[in-house]
Parts: C-alpha cells; sequence; structure tokens
C-alpha cells in the first residue's frame, strides 16, 4: 500500500501542475485597439468630432503645452500564469490639434520611442528586519505547541 501511495502522489501533484498550464495564453492586449482603415482616415485638417467618431474617446489627453489626444495600446506577455507579465509591445497613437480644433498632426509612437521614467526615485524605509517568504515558512515549521 505506501508503495503504491508515491507514484499516486506524484502523479496528482503532476496533473495539478499540468492543469495550470495547459491552455493559457499568456499574452494579453491592453487599451486601445486600432483599427487600421479609421487610423488612415485622420488627416490633417480633420476636425476634432470626425477624429472622435473614427477613432472613438482618447485614453488620455494633454494638459500642458497644447491639445492632443493619446491613443494607449500594450502588450504583455507572461511565460508561465503566475510570473510578472513582461511588456512586449506598445503603440501610442497621438493627434495634435491646432488652436481652431483641427488636426495638425499625427504621430504613432512605438515602445522604442519611449524612456523608462521612475516616478518615485525615494522609499520610505520600515522598521525592522525584512521578513521573507523562506524564513516565514523556516520559523513556522520550527514552531510547536
Amino acid at each position: 500500500m505506501v508503495l503504491l501511495a508515491k507514484p499516486i502522489l506524484a502523479a496528482t501533484l503532476a496533473l495539478s501542475l499540468g492543469g495550470c498550464i495547459t491552455g493559457y495564453d499568456g499574452e494579453v492586449l491592453h487599451g486601445y485597439q486600432p483599427d487600421q482603415r479609421s487610423l488612415a482616415q485622420v488627416r490633417p485638417g480633420s476636425s476634432a468630432e470626425q477624429v472622435l467618431v473614427l477613432l472613438g474617446t482618447p485614453s488620455t489627453t494633454s494638459t500642458v503645452g497644447g491639445d492632443a489626444w493619446y491613443y494607449v495600446s500594450q502588450e504583455t506577455k507572461r511565460m508561465v500564469a503566475f510570473m510578472d507579465p513582461k511588456i512586449v509591445d506598445r503603440h501610442i497613437y497621438a493627434v495634435y490639434f491646432d488652436k481652431s480644433k483641427k488636426v495638425q498632426r499625427v504621430a504613432n509612437y512605438g515602445i522604442e520611442d519611449g524612456k523608462v521614467v521612475d516616478f518615485v526615485s525615494r522609499s520610505t524605509p520600515t522598521g525592522g528586519a525584512e521578513s521573507t517568504f523562506l524564513r516565514g515558512m523556516l520559523l513556522n515549521l520550527f514552531r510547536f505547541g
């Protein structure tokens, strides 16, 4: 009976872990999904209303230094379901307007055009020692009654 328990336990573990990965598609699209025909119809001289009809509501708009609408899309990928996702592609379709709300120019920025910005470069120290998962496991393992 004991000889049979180990293979059954191993098979159960393998099947449960295999179920986590089977059929998992780690690619996820976020944000604005552009229609290439609609993007091609936005030309200099178009009105803001036409852009709104063609592209819809922008992901964000500029607040300083002119008037621009930004349509942001991003693709992330993770190799295994429990791992952190990695950004593999990002596009920002920008529509710049002049004072009369007519399209001045359009731009399509990719991930290679971006810069990494550290919004918070300082950290707040906490009191006490930093606890890790392994340390917590070992401490709990040796606690009795």
